[in-house]
């Protein structure tokens, strides 16, 4: 009798082990608010597993791990302290992931070999938290943060871009020797493929222009021609070497424009083919002048 009553003692533990060993809770619908309950638990899973791999960055080899942790902050989530030390968790997976790969492509751009120091990171961020004494005052972290940044991100990019800056002045210098070409003060070069005779527009006027855009390489990154479509803009509404040639042709001329890169996008990227630093070259065709 003492054999079949621990026999059947172990068969009672296995089976609560079966069920309860993945970390679901066991359901008791007892009533209508019991089935309510369970059902708005399951419905409020929509969407869940696509936001934990792509939001969050979860691997579901280890959702075991991830109902523990739910499990253990729905448990904690009247007790203060348990709270505090979850949402302390959360948020410093939240700086360490997510927040530190935005930053990092803020300054560095897609130069994954450079990163900001976690650890200094960290100790800033406590630091403050605690309202402690630190090597700054925040007031101070607030003025530094923008311009070091600034030049934090301006030496990276050099770093990774700079061939494109001599590139392109080495191009420029030596497109300004071939005839026909004019420089003006600024650096813009143009040549004349077509004089027009109409009016020459202002910064604000809104002109209708043709165009097609290369890489010194001669890839063309762009082409109203190619779409059939010119683009009306006003003139001023485009990057400035664009604007300075736009107000100095007449109407009805077809110039071909070299533009250095600081009148093009500078240290900024455009699109996939435009990179920092990179010289710019437009046929452009103004149509219209109102």
């Amino acid at each position: 009798m003492k054999k079949l009553t621990f026999m059947a003692a172990m068969a009672i533990a296995a089976a609560t082990m079966t069920s309860c060993g993945d970390g679901t809770p066991t359901a008791n619908l007892k009533n209508d608010v019991d089935t309510l309950s369970y059902a708005m638990g399951m419905a409020n899973t929509q969407g869940l597993k696509d936001y934990l791999v792509q939001g969050k960055g979860i691997d579901t080899t280890y959702i075991a791990d991830f109902i523990k942790g739910l499990n253990d902050g729905a448990n904690a989530a009247d007790n203060k302290k348990k709270a505090a030390y979850y949402a302390g968790i959360e948020i410093g997976q939240q700086l360490a992931g997510d927040g530190m790969r935005r930053m990092n492509m803020n300054i560095f751009g897609d130069d994954s070999t450079k990163t900001l120091s976690q650890k200094n990171f960290m100790a800033g961020f406590v630091t403050a938290t605690l309202g402690k004494h630190g090597l700054m005052t925040l007031e101070e972290a607030n003025e530094i943060v923008p311009r070091l940044m600034e030049q934090v991100r301006k030496r990276a990019l050099e770093e990774q871009y700079g061939e494109n800056r001599e590139a392109g002045e080495k191009f420029l210098a030596e497109n300004a020797k071939k005839d026909g070409v004019v420089t003006l003060p600024s650096g813009l070069q143009y040549k004349v493929i077509k004089e027009g005779a109409g009016k020459i527009p202002a910064d604000t006027s809104t002109v209708t222009v043709h165009y097609e855009g290369r890489l010194i390489n001669d890839s063309v990154f762009d082409s109203s021609y190619k779409r059939n479509q010119p683009m009306t803009v006003r003139a001023n509404q485009n990057i400035k070497g664009f604007t300075e040639a736009l107000t100095h042709m007449p109407a009805g001329s077809v110039w071909e424009v070299y533009i250095p890169q600081d009148l093009a996008y500078a240290e900024r990227q455009a699109g996939a083919m435009i990179k920092p630093f990179s010289a710019l070259i437009f046929k452009i065709e103004l149509v219209d002048v109102k």
